[in-house]
């Protein structure tokens, strides 16, 4: 059966090839398990004492995703990189591939390095971190959180899970955002609903970790305004309406903070 491999190495980590060089050297990898389920793992492995995660899928995706369209590994990269253009802070990529049997997927991974000195933010709710209780501090992330969100939306981008979980923040209080696979461009009439997705994923945390004067601060950041209009109105009352309907109680969800 004829196997088309597809695998690149990122210019500035070339020195590396030898561990992260193809496909099947990835797949040869012995690490941590970070975390592990039927679609895929991840994996922490250390290199020249820096550390790097290896996410590895065996699967395209769920249900008749794994046969339709590209791979959630692909998307995944995509994505990354689509970051790195924009300008939004994101783990760096390393490297990235698949393979696929008469177009069919087989296996496909991505390698990020580590992001040092960091914490989701899901973690440091669960952990009642005093920073939260911080207005300067609060402040500062919501207006990266923002400003990420608005770079995406204005390409008619859907992050589709843009949890507290999948927000980093380091010791220089600099936002990263990691765990992409579900994001995607939509045509304008499908994107102005699927945009709520964005904004409901982080207020089921938020909801219960800030005031109500900082959440709706964070949706001027993202309108880059000063005050609300009547179409800000509107648009806060549908996704409020939404959001309470889902919202039961706060669980911020584990994960792994850098695959």
């Amino acid at each position: 059966m004829s196997h088309a491999h597809a695998w690149q190495l990122m210019p500035d980590f070339e020195k590396f090839n030898a561990v992260f060089g193809s496909l099947d050297n990835v797949f040869e990898l012995k690490g941590e398990i970070v975390t592990q389920d039927k679609l895929s793992e991840v994996i922490c492995v250390e290199v020249d004492g820096r550390r790097f995660y290896v996410k590895r899928y065996h699967r395209a995706g769920k249900g008749l995703k794994q046969f339709l369209g590209r791979s959630r590994i692909k998307s995944e990269w995509l994505n990354l990189l689509l970051f790195t253009k924009l300008g939004i802070p994101t783990a760096p990529v390393v490297a990235y591939g698949e393979c696929r049997a008469l177009g069919i997927f087989k296996r496909g991974a991505l390698v990020t390095e580590e992001i040092a000195q960091t914490q989701d933010l899901a973690e440091l709710a669960r952990n009642n971190d005093a920073r939260l209780g911080r207005g300067d501090w609060a402040k500062a992330i919501s207006q990266q959180i923002a400003d990420a969100l608005r770079q995406m939306h204005q390409r008619q981008f859907v992050h589709n899970d843009y949890k507290w979980r999948n927000l980093l923040v380091d010791d220089k209080d600099r936002v990263y955002l990691i765990d992409c696979p579900l994001g995607a461009f939509w045509p304008k009439p499908i994107f102005l609903r699927r945009r709520f997705k964005d904004f409901k994923a982080l207020d089921r945390v938020a909801k219960y970790k800030l005031r109500a004067t900082q959440r709706l601060r964070f949706y001027l950041q993202y309108a880059q305004k000063t005050r609300l209009e009547p179409q800000d109105k509107q648009f806060l009352r549908q996704l409020l309406g939404k959001a309470e309907r889902r919202i039961s109680s706060f669980s911020p969800e584990r994960t792994s903070r850098q695959a």
